[in-house]
């Protein structure tokens, strides 16, 4: 593994941290009223594309590391439909 790989893998696993306790607070608080639906879809469509991006390149990091914020994401997004009674009214 390369530096550059090294460096990809430290950003990846901060940037996709950085999500986790808004996925935990919004588990705890049993609402998503304060998330942004079109935010969550705009970031969400960005990670998947990310991740595309980085199989065709063939960098590990950028694969990983955006697949495990989709998921993060798409997991918020879950419990935004879950626990608001209407999700979309940004």
């Amino acid at each position: 593994m390369d530096q550059g790989e090294v460096i990809g893998f430290i950003a990846g696993i901060l940037t996709t941290a950085a999500n986790v306790p808004q996925v935990v607070t919004t588990y705890k608080r049993r609402s998503g009223e304060a998330l942004s639906f079109r935010m969550l879809a705009t970031l969400g469509t960005g990670l998947l594309l990310w991740v595309i991006h980085g199989l065709l390149n063939h960098s590990l990091p950028i694969s990983i590391s955006n697949a495990a914020g989709a998921g993060l994401v798409a997991a918020l997004i879950a419990m935004k439909f879950r626990f608001d009674r209407h999700p979309v009214k940004d």
